[in-house]
């Protein structure tokens, strides 16, 4: 499902008036889809409505939802930011159509005026957030700040048309002061600040209305952010030919693994075993390796030069290369650890690697303040969560998290990486600016280990062929669903890393059984069929 910005909502708007849909008709028809909303999801207030509208479209659209609730026989008011006088264009329109039917305004220009709204809204069934739209770019303050308080501790249930008051479009932070609705009627397509935190909590339940834009304009305008679906991913994993074998599906070669980390190296190994691929060596520094022997089945276990206390170390070139040799993907880092030798050995196996690349945890570490990635040749997915973005963009973890989508470009477009910014909605970015955003996952994804398992999940994934944007797609989207689905079967507290594990593999068959109804994965020849 396409997530649009505030600029790329415009341009829709904008390339769809100007090939001969008025704005106006836009403006009715979103106020009536929004209407629609309000009365099916929140179950038909019985009781006063109260709209509070700003001077702009929103407003606008505002005055629409009053009209055409008024025409159904649901008592409303509205309450305007501004005087009538100072409403413009087909806002004005609208306010004149509201007139029209002799509905009042109730003036809310001044900070003497919010007690009395603040009364409406107490006895209120239902309200309307129609203050701000998307184009809303600075701190609300003033009267709109204090209707915003006032909406937001009213208690009555609110529906907030297009975007909620004070919410950035862009990246879901609130502007100052924004509603917390319990619905949003949205426009068109979904914003990318609806989708992703804190705008998913402001936004409550969204409802998408179609208002009419057309296909040909979202060619035009082609925006560039996806909020994934079980469907759509499902398509990217293609069924397995039955007359296949082990060599059809990649060897991922795991770096991994420090002393007292050695869990993030076997959760890194099972991950990609779990997700399908067909060969798996979990290389660890020399003196671990008879340690993970004991702990592995379906891996192999290769050693890395050490430091003498267990950590990995360069050693000699020709055997870094023959370790890579013949590799379909190869993921570098999880439980790494921050040695000095260790930062090198990192360095050395991206300027050889010419095999897919994951790099994870202490190896994001070893490489931040560096340009080594940007000079690879092969194809590199980086896994950071926040203060491991942070550290890569010279940026503080606030300043990361106030713009995820724009951290996780900014990496991938200066790095040339496909960058996966973990966290609650996991944002995946390709170097030429197309993202998604993934709905899966849950707090209890909050634990040790989880992301080594992310890790070699998409490593995995390159190895069985998928490109690298792709990849990541697939596996945070598969790693997320699979934290569903044990959080369901037994809650979020105590999730551990491990629990992940046996859950990939059903995971991964309902997504391709949603692309693929008619081809059941799994179907074979039965005795007596």
């Amino acid at each position: 499902m396409i997530a649009v910005t505030a600029e790329e909502m415009r341009a829709l708007d904008r390339w769809t008036i100007e090939h001969g849909t008025p704005g106006h008709v836009l403006m009715e028809r979103a106020g009536a889809g929004a209407t629609r909303v309000l009365r099916e999801r929140l179950r038909a207030p019985r009781g006063c409505v109260v709209v509070v509208c700003g001077p702009g479209n929103n407003g606008g659209d505002g005055f629409v939802v009053a009209r055409h609730l008024r025409r159904a026989r649901v008592p409303v008011e509205v309450w305007l930011t501004a005087r009538p006088d100072e409403v413009r264009g087909d806002a004005a329109r609208m306010l004149a159509r509201w007139r029209g039917l002799r509905g009042t305004v109730h003036d809310l220009t001044s900070a003497d005026r919010l007690e009395a709204l603040a009364r409406r809204l107490a006895g209120a069934a239902a309200v309307v957030d129609a203050l701000f739209g998307t184009g809303l770019n600075a701190p609300v303050r003033g009267v709109a700040a204090g209707a915003i308080a006032a909406i937001n501790s009213c208690g009555a249930p609110v529906l907030a048309v297009d975007i909620a008051s004070g919410l950035s479009a862009d990246t879901g932070t609130p502007l100052g002061a924004a509603v917390r609705a319990t619905v949003t009627a949205t426009f068109g397509y979904p914003k990318v600040g609806q989708v992703v935190y804190p705008g998913v909590e402001h936004t409550g339940l969204l409802a998408v209305v179609d208002i009419g834009i057309p296909p040909e304009a979202v060619a035009a305008v082609q925006p560039r952010v996806s909020l994934l679906e079980q469907q759509e991913v499902g398509r990217l994993l293609p069924p397995r030919p039955r007359d296949t074998h082990k060599g059809h599906f990649g060897h991922v070669l795991v770096v991994a693994g420090s002393r007292g980390k050695t869990g993030a190296a076997l959760l890194a190994a099972q991950g990609s075993a779990r997700a399908g691929a067909g060969l798996v060596t979990l290389a660890v520094p020399a003196t671990l390796q008879p340690v993970l022997e004991a702990h592995v089945r379906e891996a192999m276990t290769a050693a890395l030069a050490d430091t003498g206390d267990g950590a990995a170390a360069p050693g000699d070139a020709a055997a870094l290369r023959a370790l890579l040799a013949g590799r379909t993907a190869v993921v570098c880092g999880p439980g790494l650890g921050l040695a000095e030798e260790t930062r090198e050995l990192v360095a050395q196996l991206i300027r050889h690697c010419r095999a897919p690349l994951v790099l994870d945890a202490d190896g994001l570490n070893a490489v931040a303040g560096t340009d080594v990635l940007r000079a690879r040749s092969g194809p590199t997915v980086v896994t950071p969560h926040p203060g491991e973005m942070a550290r890569l963009l010279g940026a503080d973890t606030a300043r990361v998290q106030a713009d995820r989508l724009g951290a996780a470009r900014a990496l991938a477009r200066s790095q040339n990486v496909v960058a996966v910014l973990k966290g609650a909605r996991t944002i995946i970015a390709s170097p030429d600016g197309g993202a998604a955003i993934s709905p899966t996952g849950n707090p209890g994804m909050a634990s040790g280990g989880t992301g080594d398992v992310l890790a070699g999940v998409v490593g995995a994934l390159l190895a069985q062929g998928l490109a690298p944007f792709e990849a990541a797609v697939l596996g945070v989207f598969a790693h997320g669903a699979a934290a569903d689905a044990v959080a369901a079967r037994q809650g979020e507290v105590g999730l551990l890393a491990g629990d992940l594990l046996g859950e990939l593999p059903p995971t991964l068959a309902r997504l391709q059984t949603a692309a693929r109804p008619e081809a059941p994965v799994g179907r074979g020849y039965r005795v007596g069929a």
